[in-house]
């Protein structure tokens, strides 16, 4: 009797895709223009404007910003616009939103680039567990970008996996 352990995972024709893999580890941080209304409700320009010329930001080096207002307030377009261009010599990236909509921008970004020719007509697993917080839209994504290539699409882990998609056969010609 033969005892040898196959490991039919690492023998399988799947390929792994790993989101986590493109997380970015930059810093996030987050600028709210609340902070800079008068009595909570209004900006005034002025006000604004000498404000932020005098923030700190160069602490923003290297990081990704989130642009946003906590109030429930009318912050005219510009005022958003205004911080960006302060703070776009300093940072990695610029978002509207919190801190939790720049990994959602970010991963978008990533998956409109990424090249399918390698998953075309694979089978491939979407891998489900990570350290990192990747959004659930980025798993939405990729899944929209994935299906009309690959052959089938699953996800989680191999040893472990829900099946997600399977392209139908295409009925063989007749002779």
């Amino acid at each position: 009797m033969n005892s040898e352990i196959i490991n039919r995972v690492a023998e399988s024709s799947l390929m792994q895709l790993d989101l986590e893999d493109w997380y970015d580890h930059a810093d996030r941080k987050s600028f709210d223009v609340a902070t800079y209304l008068h009595m909570g409700l209004v900006l005034k320009e002025l006000d604004f404007r000498s404000a932020l010329k005098q923030f700190d930001w160069p602490s923003f080096e290297g990081k990704h910003l989130a642009i946003y207002c906590s109030a429930d307030a009318i912050v005219p377009t510009w005022a958003f616009m205004l911080v960006a261009t302060y703070a776009a010599p300093f940072t990695k990236s610029i978002v509207f939103g919190t801190k939790d909509k720049i990994d959602e921008i970010l991963f978008e970004r990533w998956i409109s680039n990424l090249d399918l020719s390698p998953y075309k007509d694979q089978k491939v697993i979407v891998k489900g567990c990570s350290k990192y917080p990747v959004p659930v839209s980025a798993y939405i994504t990729i899944t929209s970008r994935l299906t009309p290539v690959v052959q089938s699409l699953m996800f989680g882990e191999p040893c472990s996996n829900v099946p997600l998609y399977k392209r139908k056969k295409q009925p063989s010609p007749a002779n």
